[in-house]
């Protein structure tokens, strides 16, 4: 009886979906449910928790240092965009181009990046652009009779260091998901606009780009909830989550502050609510305007 209940045409899907449905709810669904009920409370480790109504999120709105944590992130994901998008787009024509020798090679070489630690690799850096004369940029910059710079400890230096970081990190990864959506294209478009006399200018114009268009999508999606919820790296970078004038605050990190270490948990979440929502409402918006609701004819 169970073996025909478990067979049956009607039950299997049910059953087949029914683990994704399990986690959803209790790693996703819940928690979220109970962060909603904690952002109306004041909530610390040790003791009970008391019902402030709406006043997190109006605490929310006036504090300044969580603007500044905003305009940071908004500032950190707008800028990866810039750089990890169009960039990793070109290096994938050109490693995915005919004439390219020992394409493999260069597939690991900018892959290898992300497999290594976060933690290490914002070490590295962080001594990269250290401010004493020894450190690798400062000795590069040297050599061109460039003074040292404390990049750590001016916002647009602090960012040259930030956004170096998650280029070397996430450059492999953005050419890896464009190397299979060019792999997707089949190579008659191309033939026919070579007879057609088109050049590679207008090629990579009227067919790469447009039949890239998915990937794009998805890539610009994944870049920016990754770029809203950076945190680790700008945790190793200043080596905490005090950076000089709060140049390095991010969301998540004023969540961290917040809810870690001043234990309050209630106004953590309240954060942690927010930054979902704009981050919903951020990629909702270029989903939109980029044409993915939109119904085929």
């Amino acid at each position: 009886m169970l073996k025909n209940f478990l067979y049956s045409q009607k039950v299997a899907p049910y059953v087949f979906v029914l683990p994704f449905v399990l986690i959803f709810l209790v790693f996703w669904l819940y928690p979220l449910a109970s962060s909603v009920e904690m952002s109306f409370q004041k909530v610390m480790l040790g003791q009970s928790a008391q019902w402030v109504g709406f006043d997190n999120y109006a605490k929310l709105i006036d504090d300044k240092m969580f603007l500044k944590a905003v305009m940071n992130s908004v500032t950190y994901t707008v800028l990866t965009l810039v750089i990890l998008i169009p960039f990793p787009m070109l290096f994938a024509v050109l490693i995915n181009a005919k004439f390219m020798w020992g394409r493999e090679l260069f597939k690991s070489v900018f892959f290898f990046p992300a497999l290594t630690s976060v933690v290490v690799a914002g070490t590295i850096f962080r001594l990269m652009f250290g401010e004493m004369e020894g450190s690798l940029i400062n000795s590069l910059l040297g050599l061109f009779g460039v003074e040292p710079i404390k990049f750590l400890k001016g916002h647009t230096t602090g960012f040259i260091a930030l956004l170096s970081l998650a280029a070397w990190r996430w450059m492999g990864v953005n050419i890896l998901y464009f190397l299979a959506g060019l792999k997707n294209i089949p190579d008659d478009y191309y033939e026919a606009a070579s007879i057609d006399g088109a050049s590679t200018f207008q090629k990579f114009r009227f067919i790469t780009i447009p039949l890239l268009k998915p990937t794009t999508v998805y890539v610009l999606t994944i870049s920016i909830y990754a770029g809203m919820a950076m945190f680790v790296e700008s945790l190793m970078i200043w080596n905490g989550n005090n950076s000089p004038q709060n140049i390095g605050l991010t969301i998540i990190g004023y969540l961290y502050r917040q809810g870690i270490e001043k234990n309050n948990l209630g106004f953590a979440a309240t954060v942690g609510l927010v930054l979902l929502l704009v981050t919903m409402i951020i990629n909702l918006t270029q989903l939109a305007l980029s044409g993915l609701f939109k119904k085929e004819d």
